[in-house]
This record gives structure tokens, sequence and C-alpha cells, in this order.
């Protein structure tokens, strides 16, 4: 069974910003958001983008007392969908979903994964274009992403 991929809206801004949405599509193929993430993005999601609704709005309600909707919302669908993943940026709901016994990723694990899987032969240039925008990237964060890549 291919695993459920969720998205939230960061994931989907970074990219979209410099280009690169496609990879998402590339390294999962189908994913998943909900309509709080699309509105929060903003624009039209490509077709390959699914926007699903969370059943249990309570349980949405719960986390936004210590994360935005968004972000809530992915969790929240992901707690619906055993076995998902959750694309998270943000470090306070990477933990929640962690403790929450969920898998999680981010924007650059998706750029690692796109490298092991070969769709791209480095990363060294998508990170270059991430340093273009407000996307927050430490020297640490950078030498460990290309550790993993193998870079």
């Amino acid at each position: 069974m291919h695993k459920t991929i969720i998205s939230d809206t960061s994931c989907l801004i970074v990219l979209a910003k410099i280009g690169e949405m496609d990879l998402l599509k590339k390294v999962y193929g189908s994913v998943f958001t909900t309509q709080d993430i699309a509105s929060e993005f903003g624009d039209s999601l490509p077709e390959w983008i699914e926007v699903l609704e969370v059943k249990d709005p309570f349980r949405q309600q719960l986390l936004e007392l210590q994360i935005d909707k968004g972000e809530s919302s992915a969790i929240a669908l992901a707690l619906e969908i055993p076995g998902s993943t959750v694309i998270l940026d943000d470090f306070k709901a990477r933990k929640i979903a962690i403790k929450l016994g969920i898998q999680v990723t981010g924007t650059l694990g998706v750029i690692i994964r796109a490298r092991q899987k070969g769709i791209i032969s480095s990363i060294k240039p998508i990170l270059g274009k991430l340093k273009q925008t407000n996307f927050r990237l430490s020297t640490e964060l950078e030498s460990e992403a290309l550790k993993m890549a193998g870079e």
C-alpha cells in the first residue's frame, strides 16, 4: 500500500516560490492536504494534490490551542489516516506530531528523498534557491542535509 503523504502549507509555499512544486509529485505521486491549508496557500493547487476534510474538527480545535490552523488540520488528518506521513517544517508542530505517533518529514526531507530516488542529481542547487526565500536554513541543517543526500 502506498503511504499517504499530507503536506502543510509551508512546504507547498516554499516549493512553489522556488519553482520546485513538481518534486512532491515526482517523489510521492499523490499528496493530500486540507481545505485550511489550501486556503492558506492562497493559489490553486495542482490537480495531483487532493484536498481532504478533517472528519473530527474537535481534534483539530484542540491542536489549534498550541499550533496554527494549517498545521493542526494536517496533524488531525494524519490521525485519521493511520500510517500517513506529514510534511511539517514548524518545530513545535513536528514535536506534537511525533508525540502523537505520526511520521514526520519536512521540506528538506522531500528534497533529500528526491536525491535518494535519483529524481535530482544534487540538492545543492535547490538549497541555493531555498536560501533566496525566507526559509530558515542554518549552516548545521544545511550540512546535515548534504550529508544525508550523500553530497
